[in-house]
């Protein structure tokens, strides 16, 4: 399941979870909440029933991302990724295509402005979408 680049809500903030959370602490909240929001369980005004359906249904995403290993660990990596990008300098953004192919070591390397590289294996291209510096702090974006 591919979460998309896009901006997204904080799951974790919204089960008011945290990441080092254990899979039955997530799954404690997520049902409390569930259960607080769930619109058979409270008689409400149409625009509070509508409000509360709303946050159920957001709860439920929540769950259906942080509740799974393989969706968690992949908006665990996505978050990481997109926390990078806040905190480092993002250099440039570069095509693979453009760097250059290193047939010795089987790696793809860009020269930095500092005299460093970067440097990325082939099988990592698939995984991979930022590549620091190898002597300073600045990152590329390796767009596919």
């Amino acid at each position: 399941m591919a979460l998309g680049r896009m901006e997204q809500k904080d799951w974790y903030k919204v089960l008011g979870a945290k990441p080092s959370d254990s899979p039955a602490e997530l799954k404690r909240k997520y049902q409390k909440l569930a259960l607080l929001y769930h619109p058979d369980k409270q008689a409400a005004g149409a625009a509070e029933a509508e409000e509360r359906a709303r946050r159920f249904l957001e709860i439920h995403q929540a769950w259906k991302v942080l509740g799974n290993e393989e969706t968690k660990q992949e908006y665990d990596l996505q978050q990481r990724e997109d926390n990078l990008t806040k905190e480092w300098p993002l250099h440039d953004q570069i095509y693979l295509e453009d760097m250059s192919w290193n047939e010795d070591e089987q790696l793809y390397t860009l020269s930095c402005r500092c005299g460093g590289n970067y440097s990325v294996s082939r099988s990592e291209t698939r995984d991979v979408s930022l590549v620091c510096c190898d002597t300073c702090s600045l990152v590329i974006e390796i767009l596919q």
